[in-house]
């Protein structure tokens, strides 16, 4: 169980900057206008961070989760297969990953599919993210930004 953990801990760190997943970016409405950061959009955790007051609370999150799933579900049938959840988009690196990135996607996507039928339902999705998010929110003020974040995910699963 620990390893299981430990390699969903580390599937975060290194391949979801901050639980983004690759080809994640922000609806239109998350956008930074011309005048923000230089132009760029809010990338990472802080896309989710729709007022705009530096951190991100459980609805924030929670909305934002819901959007990343149904971005991820290309056939919109509600459940997220392996390929769904690691596809790579369109004009991103197309490099296969390496047998160590791989087996981290498998352990994780183990980690999601609860039930273990081969797919992964949105229940099943947020149940990780709410977990991700309790992680993180390390004061257990109900927000969330990428410094507490980080924090967080340098700790070992079951530390504060």
């Amino acid at each position: 169980m620990l390893k299981l953990l430990s390699a969903s801990a580390a599937l975060v760190l290194a391949s979801c900057a901050a639980f983004a997943a690759p080809g994640d970016s922000p609806p239109a409405s998350q956008q930074s206008g011309p005048g923000e950061r230089g132009g760029r959009a809010p990338s990472g955790l802080m896309r989710y961070d729709t007022n705009k007051d530096g951190a991100v609370d459980r609805a924030e999150w929670k909305a934002g989760q819901e959007a990343r799933f149904r971005r991820l579900d290309a056939n919109g049938d509600g459940k997220l297969t392996k390929e769904e959840l690691f596809a790579r988009t369109p004009g991103a690196n197309s490099v296969l990953p390496t047998d160590r990135q791989a087996q981290r996607q498998s352990t994780y996507f183990l980690l999601l599919d609860a039930n273990k039928d081969g797919v992964v339902t949105l229940a099943e999705f947020m149940a990780q993210g709410d977990r991700n998010f309790a992680r993180c929110d390390t004061n257990n003020d109900g927000r969330i930004d990428t410094a507490e974040c980080r924090g967080a995910l340098q700790r070992r699963p079951g530390e504060r």
